[in-house]
Parts: structure tokens; sequence; C-alpha cells
């Protein structure tokens, strides 16, 4: 694999379906792929050096960041390689969405750290199963009443 050029690795991860983004120690974005403009639905143009808040619901920062800041100054995340993270997210137009992804840190040429995101949008998975999940209760409510 030594010999894959770097492009075509930078190619495929511009180009992936799911959300790709990159965010320096200071909580900036500094890479959003087209999955990630798809899923939140903000060009890269617009986001680039801007907060992580732009994606995160207002009642969620305060737990994000602490967390964030806990990561940068131990230099590690408590969450493994094989950790999938269940978030609310929000989208361009106000929706609320449901993410799901995974994280690594990487280190800076400064001595610093990035955060590394890889986001799946799995708002509809999770309709989906709050909807079985009532009518899975009624069905359990109505056998109790007959």
């Amino acid at each position: 694999m030594e010999d894959l050029d770097p492009e075509v690795v930078l190619g495929m991860a511009a180009q992936a379906p799911d959300g790709i983004m990159i965010i320096d120690g200071e909580g900036l974005i500094r890479y959003w792929n087209r999955g990630a403009e798809r899923i939140f639905g903000l060009p890269a143009a617009d986001v680039a050096g801007r907060s992580l808040d732009v994606i995160i619901p207002e009642k969620h920062r305060k737990r994000h960041w602490d967390g964030f800041r806990e990561a940068m100054d131990r230099g590690s995340t408590k969450y493994g390689e094989a950790d999938l993270l269940a978030v609310p997210a929000l989208a361009a137009d106000g929706r609320k969405l449901s993410i799901e992804f995974s994280v690594v840190l990487l280190p800076a040429p400064d001595g610093g750290a990035y955060v590394g995101a890889v986001v799946r949008d799995v708002t509809a998975r999770r309709a989906k199963e709050r909807e079985m999940m009532r009518q899975r209760a009624g069905t359990a409510a109505d056998r109790t009443t007959v």
C-alpha cells in the first residue's frame, strides 16, 4: 500500500458519501468533504475556519466542548477504534439530525492535535426504530386490555 499515491486517498476522502471532517485543536473546522456538505447542508467554503457549533445543538455544546478540551489536554480520546458514537446534530435548515460517527486524534505538525471524524446520517433509521418501538408498545398495551 506504500505505493498508493496520496492524491488517490485524498480523492476518496473528498468524494466519500459519509461525512469526513477534521477539526483543529481550537475546535475550528479545517476539512469538510462532500458527504458532510450533503448531510448538514453546509458547503465546505461556508464552514472552513468556523466553530463546530454550526452543527451542535445548543443544549449539547457545553458537554461537547468539555469533552473536547479534556481530550486535547490529555492528548487522547476516551473512545476506542471500534466505538461508534451517536449524537443529535443540526442541519443548515434547522432540522434535527441523528448522526453516528467515529473519531480519531491526529498529530498536528506543531505538536498539537487534530480531531478526525467520519459521520453518517442515521435520522431516517432512528425514526423507523422509534416507530417500530411505538407499534410494539401499542400492541403490548392492546394485549393487556383484552
